[in-house]
């Protein structure tokens, strides 16, 4: 694993703006979309990566299942009453499509394996830089600066079309997509409009809406869209812990079983940073894990490198890097409630930029990957989209 310095293509913001990744510039100027590098994997390094996507899924899926069994939902902050629906999704499998692990390595060099920072299991953006924009830009590539034949490890865009016919006969029609609009921050919009690009390639029908143009008949007790027309299939790019207390939640819940929601409710079990922690209990000292406890059930001296993190927190907010018993790091952010600890990984640092490999999972298996890098050892909203290769 190396990052390589590069020259970028001429006129690369027209180039990805034409495949549709409009935010590619921050508004201090610096690319959001950054091809002045990019990390070279060997194969060898690439097949690690996918075999440990794989790994963490089952292990994953395992957990979720020691959850339901044990009733650990109140560790999680899960309220009671969504407890129904999540274990009926459980059992019933409903459609679920996609996640992103998001990992921390420094190659096959560094003498390490991956190590898991979490898990991206509901509501993973950055999708449509690591499916399209990136591939885009291998093909443009003067191969001769890179290597000869260079690869990319992403089949995710083949992946979601096959994945969407797949659960076509699974689904009422149309299907709609659906995320918050917040001119601020269009990745969401982005992200549910490629996702709905590669279900009409899969050949379904589909609509487009905002999450606050889905309406409630209650006469019906139906989801309606702006005609007046029931909504059965939705794909939403909207957490569902924050779902759960909308004023339309309850509703989402007593109608779950008439509603193919994608994802599926029992994602909050993965997406939750306490899955951390459980992971560590039922796997301990696990290659492909950084040992990881609940902030309020830690041993006494159990790390003294670490980061604390609430359960629910979004990009890099509310995290504290604590090394040597000494703050190092602290972000700010609208997150509260119980944390968790976790172990800080190896160090991965290139460039003085510290790199996430995010390992995309579409129908429980990895397909590709996309990277994110910071100065800062917490990527965040504002951490740049590098591209990568394999040869």
């Amino acid at each position: 694993m190396q990052r390589i310095p590069l020259t970028p293509r001429d006129n690369w913001q027209q180039k990805v703006e034409s495949v549709g990744l409009t935010f590619h510039t921050l508004e201090n100027g610096t690319p959001y979309w950054d091809e002045s590098a990019a990390y070279q994997f060997t194969a060898a390094e690439i097949d690690t990566l996918e075999a440990a996507g794989n790994q963490l899924q089952e292990m994953c899926l395992a957990a979720a299942q020691h959850i339901i069994d044990d009733k650990r939902y109140a560790e999680l902050d899960i309220p009671a009453f969504a407890v129904e629906a999540i274990e009926w999704a459980w059992n019933n499998e409903p459609p679920a499509l996609y996640g992103r692990f998001d990992l921390s390595w420094a190659g096959a060099q560094s003498g390490q394996p991956p190590k898991l920072l979490e898990y991206n299991a509901d509501t993973p953006t950055s999708l449509l830089e690591a499916a399209v924009v990136q591939w885009h830009w291998l093909e443009d590539m003067p191969h001769s600066l890179v290597s000869s034949k260079p690869d990319q490890f992403n089949s995710i865009h083949e992946k979601l079309i096959a994945k969407w016919r797949d659960v076509d006969p699974y689904l009422s029609k149309p299907i709609y997509f659906a995320a918050l609009e917040n001119p601020e921050s269009p990745e969401d919009q982005l992200t549910v409009t490629y996702l709905r690009d590669t279900a009409q390639q899969g050949n379904l029908d589909t609509r487009q809406l905002s999450m606050n143009e889905i309406g409630w008949n209650d006469s019906q007790q139906t989801f309606m869209d702006l005609d007046d027309h029931p909504i059965f299939s939705i794909f939403k790019l909207y957490p569902w812990e924050a779902m759960l207390h909308e004023e339309f939640g309850p509703h989402a819940l007593d109608t779950y079983t008439a509603v193919r929601w994608i994802e599926p409710i029992w994602k909050m079990l993965l997406s939750n940073k306490g899955i951390l922690p459980i992971l560590w209990q039922l796997y301990p000292n696990h290659e492909l894990l950084l040992e990881s406890h609940f902030a309020d059930q830690a041993p006494a001296n159990a790390l003294t490198s670490y980061i604390r993190k609430p359960l629910l927190s979004r990009e890099g907010a509310n995290i504290t890097l604590i090394r040597d018993n000494a703050t190092v790091v602290t972000t700010d952010g609208p997150y509260n409630g119980r944390e968790i600890i976790q172990a800080l990984a190896p160090a991965a640092i290139f460039d003085n930029r510290h790199p996430v490999l995010g390992l995309w999972m579409v129908d429980q298996h990895c397909c590709g990957m996309g990277i994110r890098e910071s100065f800062s050892p917490i990527t965040s909203n504002l951490s740049s989209f590098v591209p990568h290769f394999f040869k």
